[in-house]
Order: structure tokens, then C-alpha cells, then sequence
């Protein structure tokens, strides 16, 4: 049984199918404890998201912070006492200790009495079973789900490495006996909160919620800033910063740019102001990660990447390594999610790179290059020079991944079959001895007695006017895949154009099987 989610509070933006699963795990009423495991990268607004969980929903939240082992835990200890209204503070011997209360607090009333109330070591504070009243944020309705959230976890499994091994034993022993305990673990550091189920990890197969809070979408920033009704300074914008919440508000307070016309004025007073707090997010954001120690050889690997290197050995001969010498780095990169490895889908075993977070990405192509300069203040002159830099490194290939977007949600029309797999990849043409790069595909691969079939195949422009030779070129690649044994007989060729399009490109898209388009289209309501 399953209550109904409440409805999602006013002042959460977006976030509709993240509010529904955490509303959905947190109102299960099955007798035993259930965990969930909450990450991604600071700034994505998930202490927002789940503070106003508790809010709607009550339980108890507990946000760590960096400290040692022995401050934390009087600092659990002191929201612990103030969440039951005991009038002094607690006194836990260790942290096994401040676990199994915790837990004891979702015994049903039945068994309360055996689990809720004074710390085992030095018993002070109020003993939670002798009150009257359950804690606030505790139902008082028998076998009501209580809802725990430790945030920042990171920060304690650092100092208390035991701590996931007593989450596991309190989670495995509230399988048998009675349990209410909804507990949602949450953090920032991609790596640490990702190894919490990988593997022999302690809490490996215990979670029924594994929730990755990500950017907004294209369309759903443009929303968040106010600047969907301008499309070509929405996908500039989005080609910068990205679709991270904190930047408007806590970063720019509110500072947004009120036209494309003030979009140059707007990136020399933010981004590359060296006053302002989005300067340095780049290098904050690389040097956050745990598993990140040599910085310097992974903004390497990044600007490389950033300068069109995407291939292992690319990297590699970028930055002077072998390429078995990057392969740590770029798995901690992927596990960090800041790079991306994206399968080529029409060569096996190929692959390309790709930096997630578009911020970082603009600092390794624009800003890393010019540093000191804009330290100096120079910010108009280092961004009048980067134009073709910019096109080219940042918006360029962030234009493709949002048309990749586009395909998975309302392009989907654009189809004839059901949806395949959405990527990219390159098609040889040994006649002209010359490789196709497609920029959007949509591959399903075959099952059974049936071929591979290619439902789309599309070539994204930033700054340039699309014409008839892109057309050209999408179709030779289909009749190149079909002389590999793929069906292409449902193929759409589209034309992904931020420019434009020409009239004879128009005049041969009117019916048939090629569509075009563009920014209008990307933003439509």
C-alpha cells in the first residue's frame, strides 16, 4: 500500500518527477526500514528539495558538516535532542550508539518502549519514551512512515568510516523486526555517494531509492532565468552556466540578462568578473571532488577535451601521456560526473568524451587560456577575442547535445518508430575516403530476426546557414548504413540549424522524410 505523493510545494521549481519518487519512498507504509541513496553536484538544489520534503512531510533533518568525528557527532546529537524536545542535550558514547537511537525512534509504538528515548552513555537527556507526546516530527499515527535525512553525508563517512557498516546492521536487523525508519542519505561528492551501493560496499543492495538530482534541462533553465521567449540568448546562456539553479539566485542574485543584446555586457560583469563568485566555480567544483588530487593533470584532461580532443588517445596525446596513464583520471572524471563517455553508435567499441558541466567546460576553452589577463580586469578585451572560440569550442558542441535533448523529449515526434537509443557517432565512406560525423542518431538496435534500424540521422550548426551539402551528407550516410545492413526505411534526415536555413534547403524539406530545426523549434512551448 502506497499513500498518494501531497502535491508539490509552490516554490519548488521543476523538480515534478524527483518530488514524486522522494514523495513515493517517503509514504511507503511497509512494516520494515527503507533507504535511499540522494547525490549530485553542489549547486543542483538538493538540500532545497529536501528540506521542503521534511517540511511537507515532518521527520528529521541533520545537515553534516566538515569536522571531526567527535564534533559531528555532538552536533547529531544536539538537533536529536532538540527534534524530541528533551530539555538538555545528549550524551551518545560513540556513533553506534547515536545510530541505533535514531533508528529506535521509527520502532512502532508497540516496541517503543524498548527502543525510544535516553542515549545509552551517561543517560542525560530526556527519555523519549516517557513523554507523552512523540517527537514533532514523529506521526503519532501508528505505523506512519518516519522520514530521516542526513545531508552532506560525505562529510561524516569520512571521519566515521564504520558509519554505512551501521546503517547496514540497523537496516538489516528492521527487515525482520517492525520499522517505520525512511531514511534518505544525501550528498554531493558523486564518487563517495556512488560507492556507498557499489560493489562489497556495507549498504550494497539495502537502498529501494537511488535518486540523481540533475541540472534542468534546456528548457526548463530557460524557464528558471526568464529568458525562454528569446531562444538564441537562452541556448547562450544554457551554453554557459548550464542548467544549475544556484547560479541565478545565490550566485548572481538575480543578475540576468535582460536581451541577447546584453549578453556580452551581462558575461563581462558575471562569469568573467573576477569579482564575482562564478570566476573560480569552475576550479571549486574540480577541486571538491574527494577522489581529486593532482588538479592540475585533470583540468589537463578537461582542456583537452574542451579543445575538441575527445578521443582516449586524443587526451592522451594532448597532454603528453600514454593513453593507459589517463585511465584513472578519466574514470574519476565519469564517476564525478563531469565527463561523459559516449558511445560512438555506429562503430563498436568507439567512443567519444564529453565535459558535463558547461561552466567547466567554457572556463577550459575561454577563461583558462586568458587567466591572468582577466584577473587584471580585462574581461571586455579576452571576450571580444573569443568569439570563434566560443562558437566553436562551447556553443558549437553544446548546440548538439541539446538537440539530443530536443530528440528525447517533445522531438520525439519527429519519429516514425519508437524511440531507439539517442546519440551520436561517425560513418566511414571509403569511396571518398572520408568519415561522416552525425551529429543526432536515433539507432534501434535488431532483436532476434531483425536488422539494426536507423530512425534518424541529423547534423547540428551553430553558426552556420544550413544548406543543401548538409542534406547531402546526411543522405549519403544513410545509404552507407543501409549498404551495411541497417533498415533506414522509416530514416528522418534532420537538419538541427541555430541560423537558419537556406531557400533551397526549405524548398527540398517541404514533405518527405527531412524536417529542419531551429532555435524556435528547440524552445517551443
Amino acid at each position: 500500500m502506497q499513500q498518494g505523493p501531497p502535491g508539490k510545494p509552490s516554490h519548488v521549481f521543476d523538480r515534478a518527477a524527483e518530488w514524486n519518487a522522494l514523495t513515493a519512498f517517503a509514504g511507503r507504509t511497509l512494516p520494515h526500514a527503507m533507504l535511499g541513496i540522494v547525490s549530485g553536484r553542489r549547486r543542483m538544489g538538493k538540500t532545497y528539495l529536501l528540506r521542503a520534503l521534511v517540511e511537507e512531510r515532518g521527520g528529521f533533518y541533520f545537515g553534516a558538516t566538515a569536522g571531526t568525528a567527535a564534533e559531528s557527532l555532538r552536533q547529531l546529537s544536539a538537533a536529536l535532542a532538540d527534534f524530541v524536545g528533551s530539555p538538555v542535550p545528549f550524551s551518545f558514547a560513540d556513533w553506534d550508539d547515536a545510530v541505533s537511537y535514531l533508528f529506535g525512534l521509527a520502532v512502532p509504538e508497540a516496541a517503543a518502549s524498548a527502543h525510544r528515548g535516553v542515549p545509552a552513555a551517561g543517560r542525560q537527556g530526556a527519555d523519549a519514551s516517557s513523554r507523552s507526546d512523540a517527537p514533532s516530527g514523529v506521526s503519532s499515527v501508528p505505523g506512519s512512515p518516519f522520514l530521516v535525512v542526513i545531508d552532506e553525508f560525505p562529510y561524516l563517512a569520512k571521519v566515521v568510516p564504520e558509519l554505512p557498516s551501521l546503517i547496514q546492521r540497523e537496516i538489516d536487523r528492521f527487515q525482520v523486526e517492525r520499522s517505520t525508519m525512511r531514511l534518505l542519505l544525501c550528498g554531493s561528492a558523486m564518487s563517495v555517494m556512488g560507492g556507498l551501493l557499489a560493489s562489497t560496499a556495507p549498504l550494497r543492495g539495502r537502498a529501494q531509492l537511488e535518486l540523481v538530482v540533475r541540472p534542468f534541462g534546456y528548457r526548463a533553465a530557460a524557464d528558471f532565468w526568464g529568458v525562454a521567449a528569446e531562444p538564441a540568448l537562452a541556448a547562450r546562456l544554457h551554453a554557459v552556466l548550464g542548467g544549475t539553479p544556484a547560479y541565478r539566485r545565490q550566485f548572481l542574485a538575480d543578475d540576468v540578462p535582460v536581451s541577447l543584446g546584453d549578453f556580452d555586457d551581462w558575461i563581462c560583469r558575471t562569469v568573467l568578473s573576477p569579482f564575482s563568485p562564478l570566476f573560480r566555480e569552475a576550479r571549486y567544483l574540480l577541486a571538491e571532488e574527494a577522489d581529486i588530487r593532482d588538479t592540475a593533470l585533470y583540468h589537463s584532461v578537461l582542456a583537452a577535451v574542451a579543445q575538441g580532443n575527445t578521443t582516449r588517445g586524443g587526451i592522451a596525446g594532448y597532454i603528453g601521456r600514454k593513453s593507459v596513464d589517463i585511465s584513472h583520471p578519466l574514470n574519476v572524471l565519469e564517476d564525478s560526473h563531469l565527463l561523459a563517455r559516449e558511445a560512438d553508435l555506429f562503430r563498436a567499441g568507439k567512443s567519444q568524451y564529453r565535459i558535463v558541466e558547461p561552466l567547466i567546460n567554457f572556463y577550459e576553452a575561454v577563461m583558462r587560456p586568458s587567466w591572468t589577463r582577466l584577473e587584471s580586469g580585462q574581461a571586455a578585451e579576452v571576450w571580444a577575442g573569443s568569439a570563434e572560440r566560443f562558437a566553436a569550442q562551447v556553443a558549437g558542441p553544446h548546440f548538439e547535445t541539446m538537440c539530443r535533448e530536443y530528440v528525447l523529449g517533445p522531438g520525439r515526434s519527429l519519429l516514425r518508430t519508437s524511440l531507439g537509443e539517442v546519440g551520436g557517432g561517425v560513418v566511414s565512406d571509403p569511396k571518398a575516403r572520408r568519415q561522416i560525423q552525425v551529429d543526432v542518431a536515433v539507432v534501434e538496435q535488431g532483436t532476434g530476426g531483425s536488422r539494426p534500424a536507423v530512425a534518424l540521422l541529423g547534423e547540428a550548426k551553430w553558426g552556420t546557414v544550413m544548406g543543401i551539402p548538409h542534406l547531402e551528407r546526411l543522405r549519403r550516410a544513410r545509404d552507407l548504413l543501409v549498404g551495411r545492413g541497417m533498415d533506414a526505411e522509416h530514416c528522418r534526415l534532420v537538419c538541427f540549424g541555430a541560423v537558419g536555413f537556406s531557400d533551397a534547403l526549405r524548398a527540398e524539406a517541404e514533405g518527405g522524410d527531412v524536417s529542419l530545426v531551429g532555435l524556435e523549434e528547440l524552445y517551443e512551448a
